[in-house]
């Protein structure tokens, strides 16, 4: 049985989903505030948090970066607030996913399904160590070295370069790596992709040579020998 962590502060919104999901045969564990939540979420094993984004005590952003400085638990981030804005500082905090109140709870056990479908992906056996160039990605310590230099990445940014690296000489158009490291049913627009590429970019590249990363115009992005 799937445990789900919950942190919620509308208690009546947050008891209607606790029964949905346990009719699913989800163990599922309320916590009202935020300071609770992370408690929670850093002291036990969960499957799957469910997260606020406003809360009392400590707001869901915070919560959300605590749990990922020590797990890679997957996080979908629940608010009323949908601004793009909103959508990006969530899922670079840490956020697999990003779903708007009200929301139908039959999406929300789709996107959850979608994320366990992923995990078990991911524990399929993969080359650990995948070189470009001068960059080699350990994707068991997810860490990124430029010769023998450690450069930092956020999970997104760790995930997209992974992608990429993957598929070394193939075109991904944005759709393709939306849903690779963001979930196809993200709710995000595909400019996000470019927004990362940029932020990788920045970290990556040399100034005045040729970056890692090829835009291909109209289609996506390609990192090729």
């Amino acid at each position: 049985m799937k445990r789900i962590l919950f942190i919620e502060d509308e208690r009546h919104m947050a008891r209607f989903v606790e029964m949905e999901l346990r009719r699913e045969t989800f163990d599922v564990v309320l916590a009202y505030d935020g300071e609770t939540g992370a408690q929670l979420a850093l002291a036990e094993d969960w499957d799957l948090i469910l997260l606020d984004l406003m809360l009392p005590k400590l707001d869901g952003l915070e919560v959300c970066r605590r749990i990922r400085l020590a797990k890679n638990t997957p996080i979908i981030m629940l608010t009323a607030r949908d601004s793009v804005t909103d959508r990006v500082s969530g899922l670079d905090c840490g956020a697999d996913d990003y779903m708007p109140k009200p929301f139908a709870i039959e999406e929300l056990l789709a996107r959850m399904r979608v994320i366990f479908r992923r995990q078990t992906d991911r524990d399929e056996p993969a080359q650990a160590l995948l070189t470009f160039q001068d960059l080699s990605v350990n994707r068991d310590l997810r860490v990124l070295k430029k010769g023998s230099t450690e450069i930092g990445l956020t999970k997104r940014e760790f995930d997209l370069l992974t992608a990429l690296m993957e598929n070394v000489n193939r075109v991904m158009n944005r759709e393709l790596l939306l849903d690779k490291v963001w979930g196809f049913d993200a709710a995000v627009d595909t400019n996000v992709v470019d927004v990362y590429v940029r932020y990788l970019r920045n970290k990556i590249d040399e100034p005045g040579q040729a970056s890692y990363i090829h835009t291909v115009r109209g289609i996506g992005y390609v990192m090729k020998l």
